[in-house]
């Protein structure tokens, strides 16, 4: 079936047209034609989370199966001011110029950034995989809750932070926060703020796997 796709603002810009028709499989979803589309402009993955995307001019889901004939627009940040705190689950292994992109502006002269890994042990037990669960919709609130007061430490500062969902290997990357600010001092101290609140008050879990059988974390008498 054929897909006509339409671009807008820096995606324009970026891939030099305005539109295009992609063929795809029948029943395909819409997850199925981005990953199309990322595969044939990877420079799509630096921005695919700011995207929001409209199928005949509705928001639409990424499970949302498209038909012949459907029009898909991939819709930029719309201009207009800030969007308000920058929070995110993701099911899909996380990208560190994702959360640098979103802080960063020609006013800072400082950048700090937190990449929290699955390491491979814990408590002297080896941990071969950890699952993330989180109450998602009270976890994004406090997310944003979070990150609206680490941007109170000071004039200027922005942060931003993403949270994996999921069952991670050893080494993969659990969270990215960035914070930055105008001077360094502000910068580290959002930053710091930002992984200690994250830790003490949202909703996520973690069950290790390890050799002796799986364990939620924090459950131990």
């Amino acid at each position: 079936m054929q897909i006509s796709v339409l671009y807008f603002g820096v995606l324009r810009e970026q891939l030099a047209k305005t539109a295009e028709t992609i063929v795809l499989p029948d029943g395909s979803t819409l997850q199925s034609l981005l990953d199309t589309l990322r595969e044939r402009y990877p420079s799509l993955d630096r921005v695919k989370h700011m995207i929001k995307v409209a199928v005949n001019e509705d928001l639409a889901s990424m499970e949302h199966v498209l038909r012949e004939g459907d029009e898909v627009a991939l819709l930029p940040p719309i201009a207009g001011g800030a969007e308000g705190p920058y929070a995110r689950l993701s099911d899909e292994p996380l990208q560190l110029d994702e959360v640098l992109t979103a802080v960063t502006e020609p006013s800072h002269g400082a950048v700090t950034t937190f990449i929290g890994l699955v390491r491979d042990h814990n408590e002297g037990r080896e941990v071969i995989q950890l699952e993330y669960q989180a109450y998602r919709s009270m976890a994004l609130k406090t997310l944003r809750s979070i990150v609206e007061r680490c941007e109170a430490v000071g004039t200027g500062v922005r942060v931003a932070v993403v949270h994996r969902v999921g069952v991670l290997k050893v080494g993969e990357p659990a969270v990215m926060i960035a914070a930055a600010a105008p001077h360094r001092a502000e910068a580290l101290k959002a930053c710091h703020m930002c992984i200690e609140l994250l830790k003490a008050e949202v909703p996520i879990w973690k069950k290790e796997t390890s050799p002796e059988g799986d364990e939620w974390v924090g459950m131990r008498p």
